[in-house]
């Protein structure tokens, strides 16, 4: 059993690698062709390097190698060496067209990221990217298995990253990618894009479940090849041919750990942690096995899963049974085709398998529903209203576990699970969803809130007279295209109501804020707001207002914004003027002798042409010897001393009004400590905030202040004001924060 340990130190490829694989399965020709992306992507790439430090091109190799082991199409594979090129290199997508054709030109284009546009936030961007990508696959699923196979190869090579990079990137990974794998069925992908994610995400219960794993793994190997002998010898006499392979098969930690937070089971309580594959010939060899296998040994009831004649939604058959084994101790057997082992492993994949001298796969994978998933992206992109909407949905609808149901003609209906008749209905007819009137399982009358089971037989029961849905129906169904019909059935059918709705909430949310909605609601700026917010007309947009569509607040603020503004700029105005001129004197002309702090201006500032003038260093910025400095004549208060970056003084500045050159007698400082604000951002480990205190400590004895948070995604930011005599000192002491570990921002701030 090879299940126990924690990923392997896969084998790095080299080309020399790669081209042996390949040249197993493809012709001279295709060969070639191969070999022309791999130099071609060796040139684009070249000085390139990896965050590891090593050269780039051997990311496009292993990707290129993750493909060839899955016995990828020559288009696939030359995808695999070029898909970062456009992205990375000075090469265009043209340049790959003309050298390479239109197939891998597209290929490599769906696996481009978004470059272009200005997003407002990453998520945003990931949601288009994604979004993209997924609708490149739906062209050309190969897109997504370049993708896989890329994304594959960054898990591998993940520790070279931040620690909140490595979060963010397996959760995306948890969340999108191996639900990809899945539903395409590549399973040697999936387990190892779970697994990988899993140990950065939670460490702790990786190695624990490696751990327990390892513990007691020599007495499972034993019992593994016990349990084998004696079901060679109880399927002796079937007479299943040469060809007949029984292996113990290994377990997945991603699949324990799942299973011990869903089920709350302890490590030991696990069944299936034993598993025996049987690999035969044909199905009639499937369930010949079967019937061995039950007679011999009594199987666990509900434990029988028969995925040969419903197989999942990704293609994947196989024969399921937990038996009481040897010993008295369950054990979980697999029977499956050869074919369906392949299918199994690599999914889609094994339909775009080379096929010698043939390379256009796509005529294979016509017939076969495989491909399910791209129908439902496509239907998913028509109802959605954006980008986000479109993402959840892909997230809870295409992703989820399925059930199947059949109509009393023996349909068979697909739904996620967690499903009711409400959604089948919709799912077979928007108007068979609106009529709907109840509806009947396996012969019986169920209530609308009825989660169908797979195996059920429902019948909607519908009439032409109903009155269409009623507004609690949101709260029976689960599915977010179900949601969306009843939506649409609302909208069309309470316009005018919504559209008094949608008015009279925003005059009560404008009334609630202080404005008078009669100033406001003029029919020029309802419609401005409706072109804002992209509906076609002002009514369109109170319709959905009324109907729960649009957040009052938010159009309220749309109304407001231009009366805000002026507010705002009024009072921004009125600050800047209060920073500049109000500041608190630092020192006194009387008092200079008693005065140790920063010393005035004929020793510690020297104002251009004028003696004996006061001047103070403002608290804004704070200045130190060595900084760019400039001067404000503030009114009866001397100068205010700011630095040349400091935003208050960038106003005064431009229109040159009451700015003066001054200069530091004495870059290098006196005696005297000035203060200085630093941020430091960094991940909130154990002992990160006493490592930030040491290393200030040991360069100055003025730590003067300290303050800090942390956000949800352990995330710190500390706040310090420290006493140092110059601005070469600060330099030391921020280049000693800056070496801690997990420090990943330190800079100076402005208040």
């Amino acid at each position: 059993m090879k299940g126990g340990r924690p990923m392997s130190k896969k084998k790095e490829l080299t080309h020399e690698d790669v081209k042996k694989i390949v040249s197993s399965y493809m012709n001279e020709e295709h060969v070639a062709l191969v070999e022309k992306a791999y130099h071609f992507a060796e040139v684009a790439h070249h000085d390139q390097r990896r965050k590891s430090g090593e050269p780039y091109i051997i990311h496009p190799i292993q990707v290129a190698g993750i493909l060839a082991n899955l016995h990828m199409d020559p288009e696939t594979v030359c995808a695999g060496y070029l898909h970062d090129i456009v992205e990375d290199t000075g090469a265009t997508l043209d340049d790959i067209k003309e050298l390479f054709g239109p197939t891998i030109a597209m290929i490599v284009d769906g696996d481009t990221k978004l470059g272009k546009i200005r997003y407002k936030s990453n998520k945003e961007q990931m949601a288009a990217t994604h979004r993209k990508l997924l609708l490149a696959m739906s062209k050309d699923i190969r897109v997504m298995i370049v993708k896989l196979a890329d994304r594959l190869h960054n898990m591998r090579t993940l520790k070279h990253l931040r620690p909140d990079k490595q979060r963010r990137i397996s959760n995306e990974t948890l969340e999108i990618y191996a639900p990809i794998a899945d539903r395409l069925g590549i399973s040697t992908i999936k387990w190892e894009l779970e697994d990988l994610s899993l140990r950065y995400l939670n460490p702790q219960q990786y190695y624990r479940i490696v751990h327990l794993m390892n513990s007691r793994r020599d007495q499972r190997v034993d019992y593994i090849d016990e349990s084998i002998k004696l079901i060679k010898k109880a399927i002796a006499d079937l007479d299943l041919g040469p060809n007949v392979e029984i292996y113990g098969r290994p377990k997945h930690i991603y699949s324990v750990y799942r299973k011990m937070v869903t089920q709350h089971k302890q490590f030991s309580q696990i069944y299936d942690l034993l598993a025996v594959r049987i690999v035969v010939d044909s199905i009639r060899d499937c369930y010949a096995a079967l019937g061995a296998i039950h007679t011999n040994w009594k199987p666990m009831p509900g434990r029988f899963k028969d995925y040969i004649a419903m197989p999942k939604t990704n293609g994947y058959q196989s024969l399921h049974t937990t038996i009481i084994g040897p010993e008295g101790r369950p054990l979980e057997v697999q029977i499956r085709t050869h074919k369906m082992h392949e299918i199994a492993e690599y999914g889609v994949a094994a339909h775009w398998a080379y096929k010698e001298g043939k390379t256009n796969g796509i005529q294979q994978t016509q017939d076969s529903q495989k491909l399910n998933v791209v129908k439902e992206i496509l239907e998913l992109r028509s109802e959605s209203q954006g980008t986000d909407e479109f993402m959840q949905g892909i997230q809870s609808d295409i992703f989820t576990d399925k059930v199947y149901a059949f109509t009393p003609k023996g349909d068979v209906i697909e739904m996620p699970k967690g499903s009711g008749p409400l959604d089948m209905a919709y799912q077979i007819h928007t108007e068979v969803g609106n009529h709907t009137t109840g509806a009947k399982v396996n012969g019986r009358i169920v209530p609308l809130d009825y989660e169908i089971k797979n195996g059920d037989i429902v019948d909607i029961l519908t009439s032409s007279s109903s009155a269409g849905p009623s507004r609690d129906w949101f709260d029976l169904v689960s599915t977010r295209r179900a949601r969306n019909k009843i939506r649409q059935f609302f909208r069309a059918h309470d316009r005018e109501k919504n559209i008094e709705e949608g008015k009279q909430l925003l005059e009560n949310e404008l009334r609630e804020a202080g404005y008078s909605p009669a100033e406001l609601m003029t029919d020029e700026k309802c419609e401005e707001v409706a072109q804002e917010t992209h509906y076609n007309s002002s009514d369109d947009m109170f319709a959905a207002l009324g109907f729960g569509d649009l957040a009052p607040v938010g159009i309220r603020n749309r109304f407001t914004a231009d009366i805000r503004q002026q507010v705002e700029s009024d009072r921004q105005q009125a600050a800047e003027k209060a920073v500049l001129e109000d500041h608190q004197t630092l020192e006194k002309p009387n008092e200079r002798k008693k005065q140790k702090q920063a010393k005035a201006s004929s020793e510690g500032v020297v104002v251009e042409g004028v003696d004996n003038l006061l001047v103070r260093l403002s608290h804004c910025c704070s200045p130190i010897p060595g900084d760019a400095i400039t001067g404000y004549i503030t009114k009866g208060r001397g100068v205010s001393v700011h630095r040349d970056d400091c935003p208050n003084i960038k106003a005064a500045r431009k229109n040159g009004e009451r700015i003066v050159s001054i200069y530091w007698a004495n870059p290098n400082g006196d005696k005297t400590n000035y203060n200085a604000d630093l941020e430091v951002q960094g991940y909130n480990r154990n002992g990160l905030l006493n490592d930030v205190l040491r290393s200030v400590n040991n360069s100055t004895r003025f730590l003067n202040s300290v303050n800090g948070k942390v956000d949800h995604n352990k995330m710190v930011t500390i706040s310090l004001i420290i006493g140092v005599r110059n601005l070469r000192q600060l330099q030391l002491i921020m280049d000693g924060l800056k070496n801690i570990p997990d420090v990943y921002v330190v800079k100076r701030i402005i208040r």
